[in-house]
């Protein structure tokens, strides 16, 4: 069995796994971080997004082996020191969430999209988003969430 290794929210992460070991798979059986979903099993519904490298990716369609040497975020790793990260902030806030099910994978791609752009519209953020489901809230307080941690963010 192949021996992967990565760093995980900060810490070096490593572990024996089956070369078909799914990055989620990884995080969530062998390193114990839950907080990444898996939701469909064919990257549809977009509870598994963490962060490699700085870019938001389905961990469902990711081996552990492809993430060896990378850099990984799970919804664990964004607050600071017991402070929420601005956009988990606002979406308690602004009541982003309903179940709670879908909303790491939504908090770690509006982070992705926040990174990429300070000021989106509320279109660009509904598109960025068309990779993550949500069967409880209807979108309407996770745009208002989003767009409200880009103002928070911006000073």
């Amino acid at each position: 069995m192949p021996t992967v290794s990565m760093t995980v929210n900060g810490q070096p992460a490593a572990g024996e796994v089956e070369g078909r070991t799914l990055l989620v798979e990884f995080l969530r059986e062998h390193l114990g971080l839950t907080g990444t979903h898996v939701g469909c099993d064919t990257s549809q519904c977009g509870a598994c997004v963490v962060h490699v490298d700085g870019k938001s990716v389905k961990s469902c369609t990711l081996l552990a082996v492809q993430a060896v040497g990378t850099e990984v975020t799970t919804i664990e790793g964004l607050a600071t020191n017991g402070t929420l990260h601005p956009v988990q902030a606002a979406f308690k806030e602004h009541h982003g969430l309903q179940c709670g099910f879908c909303t790491p994978g939504m908090v770690m791609s509006a982070v992705d999209l926040l990174s990429q752009n300070a000021s989106p519209s509320e279109p660009e953020i509904r598109e960025w988003l068309e990779g993550n489901i949500c069967r409880c809230t209807g979108y309407h307080n996770i745009v208002k969430a989003i767009d409200a941690a880009a103002q928070a963010m911006k000073g």
